[in-house]
Parts: structure tokens; sequence; C-alpha cells
């Protein structure tokens, strides 16, 4: 029988090895494969063709370890909402790191799979309807040009998992550079294990920044690269309405990636107060939030790192201070930029933050869709909506327009356009209508809003139903940990 064609390496497995827990998959009663990514097996350089159904369930769900993984779960720390604890893997087991053709390592771990050192009271399982749900959101980031942990496969256990009610038991197969997390510096320095530290640091430059090798403060420069790529990716959630919903320091990957798909969802009305998570009751996360938290987790990393900064611990601080605070004026950059080009300016001006910003008030006051007003602007009126032909909104336009004509250039601007603004996003109705029927079996409606969603900045034909905001409700929508 053929095999998948993995070529594990494992070079974590080099880390201190009090973060690591040699940790083997809980078998199942009965593994049934439900959804198989193969745009990501091309990626991976993985061959599923030929292989039989039964062989896949049995791989992906853990009852049948290829050769050369080795299967652990990983120690970490975090502050949860601003509450610090000691983490780890507590349903989640890496089985290996396999490395493509072009000798690029994923890490691919099972969530879901059973209880480890660090399940603390929880099972360790997972539900059919969370896993199918990280599977289709991190597939449409994926497809929204944002950086993200990815997702192979999908398989039910044939076990039930005891939540509030029995739930189908599901294992889902993510993929990512590395499960590194602010976390797990946080862990070693809690246990005040220089040597740990510094082995964690090397592992990490060599993996995610290499050009800072000869640095002569290898240590103050990654703090440095760490602000760029997390800035980076919260302006990429901000241009496109996603709220991670769980910022904790567990929750943020040293190599950039959105990662831990739990309460997450995507904005419909323009708020900045959104928040959808269950849990937070005071907004911590919420849309608005995001680049002030990403702040802070990156403080708590910086922390860290204080005895290597300098000999000096005040000057260490200061140092780190000081790096820390470059965040405010770069992510305000890099905001500003990012919504000129959600607006088509090709060049900046100073006047342009005073049209943004009284765009986003338009659309506060007036309950604008967040996506649906720039598609509009977009592509001219594309999305049938009264609330686009009003005063306020028509006056801003006239605005708007003798700015693109500065540039000189409309058809460059429009392509921009293109490119930053998403016509579909996974609207949280839709999600949850596309998971009702696949927990009753039918995966027609998943299957057909993964195509919709690959190609997010691509009119599309019949998509119009995937571009209406929900109606309105007094009920407002929640999203959970999944656990």
């Amino acid at each position: 029988m053929n095999k998948i064609d993995w070529n594990f390496n494992n070079t974590y497995l080099k880390l201190p090895k009090d973060m690591l827990s040699e940790q083997k998959p809980e078998s199942v009663k009965n593994p049934e494969l439900i959804i198989l990514n193969y745009n990501l097996s091309e990626d991976l350089d993985i061959n599923f063709k030929g292989l039989d159904s039964k062989y896949l369930a049995s791989v992906f769900s853990g009852n049948l370890l290829p050769d050369g993984s080795e299967a652990i779960s990983m120690a970490y720390a975090g502050h949860q909402f601003g509450n610090f604890t000691i983490l780890g893997d507590g349903r989640a087991i890496t089985i290996g790191e396999h490395f493509n053709q072009r000798k690029q390592g994923y890490e691919i771990q099972f969530k879901g799979s059973g209880k480890t050192k660090f399940s603390r009271n929880g099972d360790g399982k997972a539900a059919i309807g969370p896993m199918l749900r990280e599977y289709i959101i991190s597939e449409a980031m994926y497809y929204l040009n944002i950086p993200t942990t990815r997702s192979l496969a999908v398989i039910k256990t044939g076990e039930k998992v005891k939540r509030e009610t029995e739930l189908d038991g599901a294992i889902l197969t993510r993929v990512a550079t590395s499960h590194i997390r602010v976390g797990t510096f946080q862990y070693f320095a809690f246990k005040k294990d220089e040597t740990s530290l510094k082995n964690l640091v090397n592992y990490t430059v060599n993996k995610h920044f290499p050009s800072l090798k000869n640095e002569k403060n290898i240590y103050l420069n990654l703090i440095g690269e760490l602000i760029d790529k997390q800035i980076d990716l919260i302006v990429n959630w901000m241009r496109v309405g996603f709220i991670h919903g769980v910022m904790n320091t567990d929750n943020m990957a040293l190599s950039g990636e959105t990662i831990d798909y739990g309460p997450c969802a995507f904005m419909d009305i323009y708020d900045p107060k959104t928040v959808f998570s269950s849990i937070d009751h005071f907004g911590r996360y919420a849309y608005y939030n995001q680049p002030t938290i990403a702040k802070w987790n990156l403080a708590r990393f910086a922390e860290c790192l204080i005895p290597f900064l300098d000999k000096d611990k005040n000057k260490a601080i200061e140092l780190a201070t000081n790096k820390i605070n470059e965040f405010d004026n770069k992510y305000e950059k890099k905001w500003l930029k990012m919504m000129g080009e959600k607006l088509g300016f090709i060049s900046q001006e100073k006047s342009d933050e005073v049209l943004i910003l009284d765009l986003l008030q338009w659309m506060h006051i007036n309950k604008a869709d967040y996506t649906n007003t720039f598609c509009n602007l977009t592509y001219e009126n594309i999305i049938n909506d009264e609330i686009f032909h009003m005063d306020e909104f028509v006056n801003w336009k006239e605005r708007w327009k003798k700015r693109l004509s500065e540039d000189k250039n409309i058809q460059k601007s429009k392509d921009l356009m293109k490119a930053s603004n998403p016509v579909i996003i996974p609207r949280n109705y839709l999600v949850e209508e596309a998971l009702k029927y696949a927990e009753d079996g039918n995966l027609d409606k998943i299957k057909h809003l993964l195509k919709i969603l690959s190609n997010p900045y691509k009119m599309q034909s019949s998509i119009t139903s995937y571009q209406m905001p929900p109606k309105q409700s007094k009920i407002p929508y929640k999203t959970y940990c999944g656990t």
C-alpha cells in the first residue's frame, strides 16, 4: 500500500528538553476522513493521490503514526486576559517537522488527539464543529493573503465528547512554520532558566530570522524584528475586519502567523468596539484594541530577554522600553498606508488621515457594513444598499474622488483597491450555517463556502448571497473557545 511521503527532520527536538513531553495521540475507535486539503498538500510536496481514505483517516487520527514522526506536546506559559499562568499543549500533539522540496519546514500537529501532560482538567478532545470552523477560517485567512497556520485535514473520531451536550469528536491536523509563542519564552523566563532561553533564541533566529545571526545585539534586534512582523499581521487583521478574540501571549506566534482560531470572527457592521468572544466581558480583545494588546504582548516578550540585553539591568530595561515604544509610530504609519491603499491612494498625503477618519466615523454612526463599504467604492456601487446614497456619503465620495485624481493614475488606484478590499469574507452566520449542516453529515455547504472563499478578491458569479450582512438581531453573535 502507498504511504504519505513525509520528510521529517524534527529540528525542534534540539530545543530544551523540559519544554517537550513525549506524548502519543490516543487511539480512536472509528476514524473517518471528513475533509482533506489538497491545495496545502501541494505546498508541502505531499501526494495524496491513490491513497485509501481509511489509511488517511488512520494517519490523521493518530492511530497510525508515520515513519520518522516523534510525537510530543509542548510546554509554554501565557498571560490569559492579563493573568499569568503555566500552560502547554492541553489537546495538541506535534508529530513532526516536515520539510518540502524547497527545504521549508512545517510542523504537523494534531488538535483534539487526547490528554497530554498539560491537559489539567480537560479531556484533550475536540468536537467536529470547532475543528471544521478552524479549517474554514484559517483557509479564508490564507486566501486573504494574511499569514496563518493552515489546516490539512479533519477526521471524525467515531467517539462522543461531552460538553454542554454530547458532540461528535474530531481531530484537526494543523500546519505551522513553528508553534513557538511569546508564552514559550515566558515559560523559561518564569523558571529563570537563562540557558534554555538562549537556546530558544538561537533556534528562533535560525528558523525565522536568519538575517540576525551576525547582528551585534541579537536579542534587541530580535525584539525589533518581532515588532515589525506582528504589526504587519495586526494591520492585515484590521484591513479585513478580523477579530482574533483571544490574544493571550500564548496565542502570539513568533513566526508572525495567525494561530489558535478559537472565538475569532469577522466584523460586519463597523464598530471599533466589536467583540464576539463570550468570555471577553470587558472588550480586552475588541477590534480596536488589537494593536494595543499586540504591543502589550511584545512588552512581555521583551521582559524575557532583559538578562541578555545588557549587563546593567537598568540599561537593559531602558533598551527594551525604547524598542517597544517604537511600536506606536510604526503601527500608525503602516495602518495609514493600509487604509490609504484600501481607498486607492498611490501616494501619501497629510490630509489623507482626515479623509480616512471621516469615512470611518460615517460608517460607525450609520452602522455601515465594513467589507461592503469598501467593496462599493472599489466596484462602483456593486452593493445595492440605500445607505450608500446618503448625502453625507455622496459628499465624502466627491472629496475622495478629488483626492484620487491627484495621483493621476485611476487604473493603478483601482488595482490597488482590488488587491486590498475583499469582496468576500467568511460571514459569521454563513459559517455557522455550513457547520450546522456538517454536524448533520452534509458537507456540501462547507465545500461550496471554501470554494467561494478561495477567491476573495475576485468578483464571482452568484456570490451576492455571500456578500449579504446578517439580518439585525436583538441577540448578539457570540463565539466560544471551542474546547
